[in-house]
């Protein structure tokens, strides 16, 4: 049975796949120490800014301890895949076929994985969400991302950090209609998921935002705001016990956090 499978192979091929299909948990940038299995408990490796002080030529500067502010991510989901394949070593001589069969089970975790991503936007700062907003009555679909803008600077994120703007399907559409041009051609936005892009941010769409039973949280933010690690843990066969099939199973594990909330402004939107 499957005598010629390459687990390290396909792990890798899903691992890399899986990232290009992610939205929500693709626009996270955090560096951990520690191993990616369930359960286990990773660390965020955190940076703690300095005092600015006035020097005085002649006088000695004040030298700090700076604390260590990491914080801990826990690896808590785990999504697995299972099918069965006649010949698991002829698909494997079949140019495409096995990839095709990888490629729809990949995209299935992605979209399970960005769907946990987007319930973190639930733990956003009170102050940081706006109040139930009903997108087909707004003067202007930019309103809620001009309300962003403002909650986020005046959190001191710099005007040149790039934010992206998870929205859903009403609010993409009507912000098309509104501006002038979304760049749909150009690749450098497309590969961030993004539909266009307004000042600073990019307009993203994506069905996995998180819901109240009334809103979508649309998410506003940094690409440090929520921290996100994942990855394919396990791929390997297994014979069908009551057939002739070899039987192909995947395991992803991650977990994600709100990490810096004053990077995140949720718009709760329906």
């Amino acid at each position: 049975m499957a005598t010629n499978f390459k687990p390290m192979f396909w792990s890798k091929y899903c691992q890399t796949e899986l990232k290009k299909d992610l939205i929500l948990a693709n626009w996270c940038d955090y560096k951990f120490e520690g191993e990616l299995k369930l359960g286990s408990r990773l660390k965020i490796v955190g940076a703690v800014r300095p005092t600015v002080q006035t020097y005085v030529p002649g006088t000695d500067l004040t030298i700090e301890s700076l604390a260590d502010n990491s914080q801990y991510l826990d690896i808590t989901e785990a999504d697995a895949f299972a099918f069965e394949v006649d010949d698991i070593d002829r698909a494997q001589s079949i140019k495409g076929y096995l990839e095709t069969q990888f490629d729809e089970a990949k995209t299935a975790l992605a979209e399970s994985a960005d769907a946990f991503v987007g319930k973190q936007a639930q733990y956003a700062n009170s102050n940081m969400m706006s109040s139930s907003t009903d997108i087909s009555g707004l003067t202007s679909m930019l309103s809620p991302i001009n309300d962003a803008h403002i909650a986020l600077y005046k959190n001191d994120v710099s005007q040149k950090s790039e934010l992206a703007a998870d929205l859903n399907a009403e609010h993409i559409v009507g912000i098309r209609s509104e501006l002038a041009e979304l760049f749909t051609d150009n690749v450098e936005f497309v590969k961030r998921g993004a539909l266009g892009k307004y000042g600073n941010t990019y307009l993203r769409l994506s069905n996995n935002l998180y819901n109240d039973g009334t809103d979508d949280y649309e998410m506003v933010r940094t690409k440090k705001a929520i921290a996100f690690a994942g990855q394919i843990d396990k791929v390997e066969t297994a014979r069908k016990e009551k057939g002739f099939a070899d039987i192909v199973k995947g395991l992803h594990v991650y977990g994600a956090k709100v990490v810096r909330p004053k990077e995140l402004y949720v718009i709760k939107a329906h």
